[in-house]
């Protein structure tokens, strides 16, 4: 059975020759394994999709996930330097800001100035954006859009990839961008304290989310995940989960699936009390579901949960399985996976969330040989 079938029939909720696997990477870990420059491999489309589609073959995943899209293919024209340094590379831009790409890590932006953030209790309507320029990685780390070439290395991949694997874009949930605009903590404190304006901004971001999600089914994916890391226990309760992150999602995830795509939301840490909102939502299924101790996810009650409503794709730990276990500890624990995810169909072994920097290719390719054995 080709992967894209395998992995089609797992999220419509059935039953293929085997589980399908697909784990998200670090972008971290990427750069590391495939030893290119990491300046490049964040900025150049070519790049970025040649190491998507070597991975791909290198661990036999049934999928490619597309994390970063939009590149600027004159992104070496904005360059007024780059040198080698002791923890990477470091690019300095004409605008005079610099930014250091890590061999194993995130990048870290070095702007003139720092940009002040907005003040939730002065609000002002025109400080929102009328279009999406960016995506908030992590740290206050922006990856900009090229608005005229916002899909060039989706349709890269689709066009080498797509007849055979499955190809996934991904989108940022409005509460991401929500809080990076404001803060993290004026942010969560601005859900208490400025509710209205809150809603207000989130509006905004899910009208200009939602758009973004229907033009990248448009570019031929076969399904979009849609990353809402900081919508956990660790940071809101389910109440204010209900009231200011699920009625924004849930209206991309209703316009990607009048696409006739599936989107899944991606949610780390303590998730438990939440699976029936994130399936309420219209997701498709859901990705992570952390075990203990990084969340509170038991499989076991998840696939409760799920059954009739969505697949999962999880939930193999990153750090005490993959990167501190030993080889028979991976296969023993994604053998536990897999005999409890496989049952009524719905289910694609994955990593809960993205393969680590550091964790040993051998583990990695241990994975396919589980499948294999016992999916």
């Amino acid at each position: 059975m080709q992967s894209k079938t395998r992995i089609a029939l797992a999220m419509d909720l059935k039953t293929p020759d085997r589980v399908p696997l697909m784990c998200q990477m670090s972008i971290g870990y990427m750069v590391r394994v495939l030893a290119v420059s990491p300046e490049k491999f964040w900025n150049d489309p070519d790049v970025y999709a040649a190491g998507l589609r070597e991975l791909r073959r290198r661990y036999e995943f049934d999928g490619i996930l597309i994390s970063l899209h939009g590149h600027d293919p004159a992104w070496r024209d904005r360059m007024s330097g780059c040198r080698e340094v002791p923890d990477g590379v470091m690019v300095k831009w004409l605008d005079g800001s610099s930014t250091l790409y890590p061999g194993n890590d995130l990048p870290r932006h070095f702007p003139l100035v720092e940009p002040a953030r907005p003040d939730l209790s002065a609000w002002s309507p025109g400080l929102l954006p009328t279009s999406l320029d960016y995506i908030p990685v992590s740290q206050g780390l922006h990856f900009h859009l090229d608005r005229k070439h916002l899909f060039d290395v989706i349709e890269i991949l689709v066009a080498a990839e797509g007849a055979a694997v499955s190809i996934h874009g991904e989108v940022t949930s409005p509460f991401d961008y929500y809080l990076d605009l404001v803060g993290h903590q004026e942010g969560l404190l601005g859900l208490l304290d400025y509710p209205e304006t809150a809603t207000s901004i989130l509006q905004r971001f899910s009208a200009l989310i939602r758009e973004l999600a229907s033009e990248m089914c448009d570019a031929g994916v076969d399904a979009i995940k849609l990353s809402s890391p900081f919508a956990g226990a660790g940071f809101i309760s389910k109440e204010m989960y209900e009231r200011f992150v699920l009625p924004h999602e849930s209206e991309i995830m209703r316009a990607v699936r009048e696409k006739g795509r599936h989107i899944y939301v991606h949610t780390c840490g303590a998730i438990a009390d939440r699976l029936d909102l994130l399936f309420a939502s219209g997701a498709s299924g859901i990705e992570c579901l952390d075990p203990p101790p990084l969340g509170n996810v038991e499989l076991e009650r998840a696939k409760v949960v799920a059954a009739g409503k969505g697949f999962i794709k999880g939930n193999i730990d990153s750090v005490n399985t993959l990167l501190r276990g030993s080889a028979d500890g991976v296969l023993a624990d994604a053998r536990q996976r897999l005999e409890v995810g496989r049952q009524g169909g719905g289910f694609i072994l994955s990593t809960a969330c993205s393969i680590a920097p550091h964790v040993p290719e051998s583990h990695v390719r241990l994975l396919h040989d589980a499948v294999e054995r016992w999916g």
